[in-house]
């Protein structure tokens, strides 16, 4: 592969570049359009070559125009410093999938990457803009990726409602942190990533997050109470009398792990009550309190091995207190009353 090692060309320059290679493509579509409507993405690549070159006689461009697709980003590359990513539809919108926010394969020197879409069906048309400013959002296939969006005004990309410009987040050691801040940011009651493993290393689990979904039943005993325990800590409303009180914990399996139930009441409360003797007091509790208290010293553990911006998040505090536990035990009594007195015997037992 051999690309010009020439700096002279301006950002301004390889823009009339691409937009006289786009005149030149539409002008060409105009012509043969049923030429245009049999190609695919990859054939597309060198028709935009082609065009490109054409536009680039007589410029500092001639003779750099270089295709480096396959597991290259952008497809093109220019002078060096500049590229072209090409994309396309068959359906009448200007919308598709970009590439993955984290940029690996991107070439190391391209600094300006322009985006050229054609919408290949009849009438065929093509439009050029840089790369940046039809990016409206992030989806998930396998690993975050920018949605592009041809027709996007002024101030309507993912930067702009970020607050943080292209280059400033393509640069970051893991852009994902960024994107899972801002859309964590903009979630309603009840919602939730599905794409984002709190406890674990954001990449790896993005990637694995929709490789399959299980039903709860299907489970072995031994991950059920794992994940009770783990309802027990990070979720305080289990224990209260709400109607809701299963919704962020089923979010939170669905979210994390692909674990769906149509009914989770029976892993906690199945049972009606139970008399729970402790030093001597005996106490009327519900069966989802007597599990609360026969697994304390697990949900103890457990509270201790998570980081603590997690558990602020998943608690909505803004501080977790040095002993996590009694701040759980207050949490949960502050959603049931009725739990306070057995709370009282659990946080003033010796646990050591």
């Amino acid at each position: 592969m051999i690309i010009s090692q020439n700096k002279k060309p301006t950002v301004d320059d390889f823009s009339d570049l691409v937009l006289k290679a786009t005149d030149i493509l539409n002008v060409e579509a105009s012509r043969n359009n049923a030429y245009f409507v049999t190609r695919n993405a990859q054939k597309l690549e060198d028709d935009v070559v082609d065009a490109l070159n054409k536009a680039a006689v007589d410029t500092p461009f001639a003779g750099s125009i270089q295709k480096v697709s396959g597991q290259y980003f952008p497809d093109i590359v220019a002078a060096r410093f500049f590229g072209v990513e090409v994309k396309s539809s068959k359906d009448e919108h200007w919308v598709t999938l970009g590439g993955s926010i984290n940029e690996s394969t991107r070439v190391a020197d391209v600094e300006r990457i322009f985006l050229t879409f054609g919408k290949l069906i009849n009438p065929v048309e093509f439009r050029s803009r840089p790369y940046q400013d039809c990016l409206s959002d992030v989806v998930v296939t396998h690993y975050p990726r920018y949605k592009i969006d041809m027709k996007l005004g002024a101030g309507e990309t993912i930067f702009d409602k970020m607050n943080m410009d292209y280059d400033t987040l393509r640069k970051k050691e893991n852009p994902a942190k960024d994107v899972i801040k801002y859309y964590k940011g903009q979630l309603k009651p009840g919602e939730r990533l599905w794409w984002l493993d709190y406890e674990n290393n954001a990449e790896e689990n993005i990637a694995a997050a929709s490789t399959k979904v299980r039903l709860w039943k299907t489970l072995s005993q031994e991950e059920k109470l794992r994940f009770i325990i783990s309802a027990y800590a990070f979720f305080p409303e289990i224990s209260s009398g709400a109607a809701d009180k299963y919704d962020n914990f089923s979010l939170w399996l669905v979210s994390n792990y692909g674990i769906v139930s149509t009914s989770l009441r029976d892993s906690f409360s199945a049972g009606g009550r139970v008399n729970l003797e402790i030093n001597g007091s005996v106490l009327n509790v519900s069966r989802s309190l007597y599990n609360l208290y026969m697994l304390q010293n697990e949900i103890r553990q457990r509270l201790l091995s998570i980081p603590e911006d997690i558990l602020k998040d998943l608690w909505k505090v803004t501080r977790i207190a040095p002993d996590r536990f009694v701040q759980w035990a207050s949490l949960v009594a502050d959603r049931n009353p009725e739990c306070k007195s057995l709370l009282w015997h659990i946080t003033h037992e010796d646990n050591n």
